[in-house]
């Protein structure tokens, strides 16, 4: 009997990793009504998995083990990724910039579709440490006569620093520039994004970057496809605590939605939200009350 017992076990807890790992994460009550088990039971199963090192236990259930990232692709590598995602998100997070304001733009993939959604926007003022970013702008910038400029074209500060192997400037210089600036608006890409972990990057000097990044700003919003999250850089640079918003795309699972939507205030899918923007410079509303 006992040996029937191991093996129904053993089964149990083979469906309980599958679980895991295809959705990202399982909670305890859900696990008990689909094995038609008692609580104590799942909660059982879950400390062996989490004893072989298989999952990783938190309140309320388990998610899977994510081991932290070192690799950093380049800029046109990571470009191929989710282009079409990409663009969803740049176009949604555009709605958050408003005209006449001082935002910055990290550099990205992402960051770099959007800044091409943000040429529109009048009057803003940018600051970001990345040059593809910053080159954006200034060919839109270009009338063509006498070396003008397009009314109502943003002004670019483009921060300095080492460049990185997805051509983010990067490190001492850049952290310096950004040091003294106030942003009413940041707009971040991320590697990773993660209820543990917060926001991470594979890259140190990156990560301290950033970290200036989001201590200048009154308002934080990552733009980043549902590939990021659940992911984990080696460094993190910032706790979801001092996001604002995420802005993603469609593929995003409904069990991380719900997830997400337990520590963000705004979750926006791109092609899906309506609404979701926190309040504007405008509103006289300061998010989080940074400055």
């Amino acid at each position: 009997m006992s040996d029937h017992q191991n093996l129904l076990a053993e089964q149990r807890r083979a469906l309980i990793l599958d679980e895991v790992r295809r959705r990202g994460g399982v909670r305890v009550k859900e696990l008990t009504r689909k094995l038609n088990v008692s609580d104590m039971t799942v909660r059982r199963d879950l400390d062996a998995l989490a004893r072989t090192g298989l999952v990783e236990k938190v309140h309320g259930g388990a998610v899977p083990v994510v081991e932290a990232s070192t690799h950093e692709p380049g800029f046109e590598a990571k470009s191929a990724l989710e282009p079409t995602a990409k663009e969803d998100i740049a176009r949604a997070a555009a709605r958050f910039a408003v005209p006449g304001s001082a935002i910055a733009l990290s550099g990205g993939t992402t960051t770099y579709a959007l800044a091409h959604q943000l040429l529109d926007v009048p009057d803003l003022t940018v600051v970001t440490n990345s040059v593809r970013v910053a080159d954006v702008f200034h060919t839109a910038q270009q009338t063509g006569g006498a070396g003008g400029r397009r009314p109502g074209a943003a002004t670019v500060v483009l921060t300095g620093g080492m460049r990185t192997p997805s051509d983010a400037l990067v490190g001492p210089v850049a952290d310096q520039a950004i040091r003294t600036l106030h942003f009413d608006m940041l707009f971040i890409g991320v590697h990773g994004i993660s209820v543990e972990a917060g926001l991470s990057t594979p890259n140190l000097a990156e990560a301290e970057t950033n970290r200036r990044f989001v201590g200048a700003a009154r308002r934080v919003v990552v733009v980043a496809d549902h590939t990021k999250w659940g992911t984990v850089g080696l460094s993190s640079f910032a706790r979801l605590a001092d996001v604002d918003a995420l802005v993603t795309d469609s593929g995003l699972s409904p069990e991380a939605r719900a997830e997400i939507g337990e520590h963000l205030p705004s979750l926006v899918v791109a092609g899906e939200d309506g609404g979701g923007l926190p309040a504007g410079p405008e509103s006289g509303g300061d998010g989080r009350g940074k400055g």
